[in-house]
Order: C-alpha cells, then structure tokens, then sequence
C-alpha cells in the first residue's frame, strides 16, 4: 500500500516550479495538498491573492501528480493542523524556505516523518510574464539596531549598518537576479515588511521619483510616519530599503540620522552575500510587545554603538571571524536593553543552531525587533535550508 504525502501552500500564479515540487513529492507515495485560503494569504502576506481560492484549488486538482486537494480552514503558519490530523498522512514535506522548526515540532509530534527538500533548479519556474514582480527590497538591520530610536541614541549615538535585500536560494545567488526566483518574506518577520508595503502604496512595483535615494528614503520615512502617529517607525527601515548597497546611518538623540555613510564596494557586498544565512523562525506571534519590559542606561546603549562601530570595521576589512563575533556582540547588547526580544523558544533554537553548526555559524541576530522571523547567520558556508541574500547594489527599475 502507497504511504501518504502531504503538502502544503498558497499556489498562487502556478508556475513551473510548483508542478516540479509537485512531482517530486509524489514519488514518494499518494500526494494530499492542503492549499491556503483567501483569508490566509491575506494574513501572512498582506496583500490580495492573485487567483482565488477556488481557481487555484480547480488547477491543483487537476494535477496528474495529485491525489486529492483541498482549501486549508486554518490561520497561520500551520493552517493545515487540522488537515494533517484528519489525513494522518506517512510524511509531510516542505521545500528548504518553507521549513520551520515551529512546523518541524508540530508535524513530528503526531508521529509523521517531516522531511524539508533542498531547492534544485528545476523547482525554479521559467521568466513569465503573468506579473509584475515588485523590485522593493526587504531590509537586513546587521547591528546597532534600536540606536534610531531617540529613546535609545540619548543615551549614547551610535549607527545603525543596514542594506537592502532580496531572498533566494543560495545556490542562485551568483546568477543575475531574476525576480520570479526571489522569495516573499511574510509580514511580522523583522524584515521592514511594514515599510516595504507603505513603498509599495507610494510608488507601485518599483522605486521612483528621480531625486537622490537619501531623498527618497526621506520621503518614505514621511510617508509611513504622518502627522498624529504615536509610534514613529525607525527610520532605518526607510533607508535599508531604499539606499542600495551597505548603510551606516549615525544617530544621536534624533529621528533622522545626521549621517549616513555607504559602502558600494563590489567585494565587501560579495563577502557579506557569501557569509549570510537566514534561517527561518516562527513568526511573531500575535500581541507580540517588545517595549512591554526593557532596561535602557549609557552602558548598555554605548555597548551596542561599539559593537556596530566593529561590525562596520569587519565589513570594510572583510574579517569574517570578527564580523561574526561582533554581530553577536550586538544582538546581545539589543538583548540586554530589550529582553523581551527573545523567548525561551528562541533561546532553544539558537543553542540548537549553535551546537548543530558549531563549526559554522561564526554569529547571529535574530531580524527586526525580534520575537520571531529570522535568525541571521554569519558563518564560514551556508547552511543547509537557509535563504541565502542578494544585496541590492542600485535602485531597480524597468
């Protein structure tokens, strides 16, 4: 008798690459497709599905690959719980961007073997032309973050080193970017998600407006912090999208920097692309306060602003080992003045990481504010199923 496979995702626009992925799992055994809800999308992404849930769930029936499909009746990362424990499937699989330890856990606590496939090339659709693909990037903050806030830089200034990224599989990283090839972080994930989306309001599928990108990160930071807001978004998130290649932006008691410094050197964006992994988190989940606990003095604010000082320094001196110690520095110093940042979730993840890839993962930082998303990984390779960066060296445009 056949074993169950179970699959799961959104599906939207179908392309090559889904029906490779599709054909793959079947070979080992009946293939049941949990497929996301209108309602879901909405939620992870932000954004309207492309095709309904009723058209997408038509075309994925229609599969030869497919035993049986259906729309998923949860929320969430794990919207497919309840699909899972009615199929009792043998194996649940997901591709390499797709695993989560919080999906890993789930699945391997009702007995099924979880198994996370590595991206090939022909899990990659072919170019289309079906839409138009948003060239805004998301935003790495690599150390200092918190200093653009001005309830931190009072204390002591400091930088902020940030860039603006796309997603891809490592093994595409040294390829020309092609947009149908980049992977769409989910909102709540610390990668200036809320930002990228104000972008998106203000200037469609691309960056434009003709002036300078200093100016246009201005006009971004505006935008998305009009008059009334009680809380001011950091500006970093304004100028790690907007300003290509590598940023160091000065605080000092203000909103807006009073500096901003760039690296666009061709090596120094290359050796920070070879060295960075992001690995999947759980998402923040819902409530998530940062701000409900933290303890802020000169100590430690001044602690953060010399760890990025050092990480700006490895950068331009590409010393791998001491971009990796001093990444870690920073986070740690992020933790010591907000330790809400992390959960003991978390803290287990990362001890997991560190031991798995001792002689790796040389440091890290979780994404954002934390609480979730991404943990970013400075190491020797990459790491199996991570997501591997490509920094955006100019702004993009048709």
């Amino acid at each position: 008798m056949a074993k169950k496979v179970f699959v799961s995702g959104c599906f939207d626009l179908l392309h090559s690459g889904h029906i490779h992925f599709l054909k793959k799992t079947a070979q080992y055994g009946d293939l049941y497709v949990s497929i996301g809800s209108n309602r879901n999308i909405r939620y992870l992404k932000d954004r309207e599905p492309a095709n309904s849930e009723e058209e997408r769930l038509t075309i994925i029936k229609a599969i030869r690959y497919v035993t049986d499909a259906f729309i998923s009746g949860g929320m969430g990362p794990l919207d497919f719980a309840e699909d899972l424990k009615r199929i009792q499937p043998d194996i649940f699989i997901v591709n390499e961007d797709g695993d989560t330890p919080e999906k890993k856990e789930f699945v391997e606590s009702l007995g099924i073997q979880y198994l996370a496939l590595k991206r090939e090339l022909s899990d990659e659709p072919f170019v289309s032309d079906r839409r138009k693909f948003v060239k805004i990037p998301y935003r790495i903050d690599l150390a200092g973050g918190w200093l653009d806030q001005p309830f931190v830089s009072k204390y002591y200034p400091g930088a902020v080193i940030t860039f603006p990224i796309f997603g891809l599989p490592h093994n595409r990283k040294k390829e020309p970017l092609s947009f149908d090839q980049v992977i769409e972080f989910n909102t709540r994930s610390g990668m200036a998600t809320s930002t990228r989306k104000t972008a998106i309001n203000l200037w469609g599928h691309e960056i434009s407006g003709g002036q300078h990108p200093h100016k246009l990160a201005q006009i971004l930071f505006a935008h998305e912090n009009s008059p009334g807001k009680e809380e001011i978004s950091g500006s970093q998130d304004s100028i790690g999208i907007v300003i290509p290649g590598i940023s160091k932006s000065h605080y000092n008691g203000d909103y807006w920097p009073h500096q901003i410094e760039t690296l666009d050197d061709d090596e120094m964006i290359n050796f920070l692309e070879d060295h960075i992994s992001l690995v999947p988190l759980n998402p923040r989940r819902e409530g998530y306060q940062v701000l409900k606990k933290t303890d802020i003095n000169e100590e430690k604010a001044r602690a953060l602003s010399e760890a990025a000082e050092k990480v700006w320094q490895a950068i331009q001196e590409k010393d791998l080992e001491k971009l990796g110690q001093n990444v870690r520095e920073s986070f740690i110093s992020q933790v010591a003045m907000f330790p809400s940042m992390v959960d003991d979730d978390i803290r287990n993840f990362i001890k997991e990481m560190r031991t798995k890839h001792s002689d790796n993962i040389l440091g890290y930082k979780l994404s954002g504010a934390g609480g979730g998303g991404y943990l970013i990984c400075i190491t020797k390779e990459p790491i199996p199923n991570s997501i591997g960066i490509k920094i955006m060296r100019e702004i993009i445009r048709d």
